[in-house]
């Protein structure tokens, strides 16, 4: 009594072995999964310790404006000066798929300052911002 394979049709099977295309997939999303987030360096800032929230993950398709403490804007990795910014991110919103601008503050910088800012992007019309922080150390 020996076991039967298939339904009994004697040849070659024309089913395709999907096994090892499911672990190439599974090995390439961990790796993407792992080099994503070191993807966007961005500006250096030292940003302000907040409790885990959720993870944004930043990536350079994201609008990511970084104020350092001296007050210099960076849209991305590009400085942009303080005339033209609002213009600049407004352009930004129109070519991307996004209508999040993620905003970066360094530590350093006046609350004031921030505060102005956000004032002026929600009168030009921008109403999501994320504001990125960086996770205290024992609080995740």
């Amino acid at each position: 009594m020996g076991m039967q394979m298939g339904s009994g049709k004697k040849g070659p099977m024309a089913d395709i072995n999907v096994t090892p295309l499911v672990d190439v997939m599974l090995v390439l999303l961990v790796i993407f999964m792992v080099t994503a987030p070191m993807l966007f360096s961005g500006i250096d800032l030292k940003l302000p310790k907040t409790q885990k929230v959720n993870n944004i993950g930043l990536r350079p398709e994201l609008i990511i404006l970084s104020i350092t403490d001296s007050e210099k804007f960076f849209l991305g990795k590009e400085a942009v000066q303080k005339e033209v910014l609002i213009a600049t991110i407004l352009k930004q919103f129109q070519t991307s798929k996004t209508d999040v601008l993620y905003l970066r503050a360094d530590y350093n910088l006046k609350y004031e300052k921030v505060a102005k800012l956000i004032a002026a992007l929600k009168k030009a019309g921008v109403s999501n911002i994320a504001l990125v922080t960086e996770v205290e150390k024992g609080k995740e």
